[in-house]
């Protein structure tokens, strides 16, 4: 699992955007946004890119929990309450696994764990795996 972290720490554009991943186990993963003013749109809540991105890497982060390469290949949001202020989390769960395909459901939820936003996805299970040279 120390891979599974080391290989997330290097996510940049997740450190740029002030998410902390939390927790990794298989098929599971959380994270935390702590809202600032850049993730704030003009009409003063959070912008849902903001919101996309903190729960795509909750679905990263548990979709590559089992060691194998995933990539997304479909992600759908929902956004059903908005943020302005606090911290927001995103907690990804695992719905069903092949050896090719996966799927997750993220729910993003405020301070008083109301949700903020529904996200579910799938991805492709590569045969490379987490730390190794990808295979050509």
């Amino acid at each position: 699992m120390q891979a599974i972290w080391d290989f997330f720490k290097n996510d940049r554009f997740a450190r740029h955007s002030g998410i902390e991943l939390l927790e990794i186990a298989e098929g599971h993963a959380k994270a935390k946004m702590t809202i600032s003013d850049s993730h704030l749109n003009g009409v003063n809540v959070v912008h849902g890119g903001a919101i996309f991105t903190l729960a795509d890497l909750v679905f990263a982060a548990a979709s590559n929990s089992h060691g194998t390469v995933a990539v997304a290949i479909n992600a759908s949001i929902w956004f059903v309450k908005a943020a302005r202020q606090g911290t927001l989390y995103a907690e990804a769960t695992e719905v069903s696994r092949n050896p090719k395909l996966a799927t997750y459901s993220v729910k993003v939820t405020d301070d008083a764990g109301e949700i903020v936003a529904s996200f579910e996805g799938m991805v492709y299970r590569k045969k490379d795996q987490i730390g190794q040279p990808a295979q050509e």
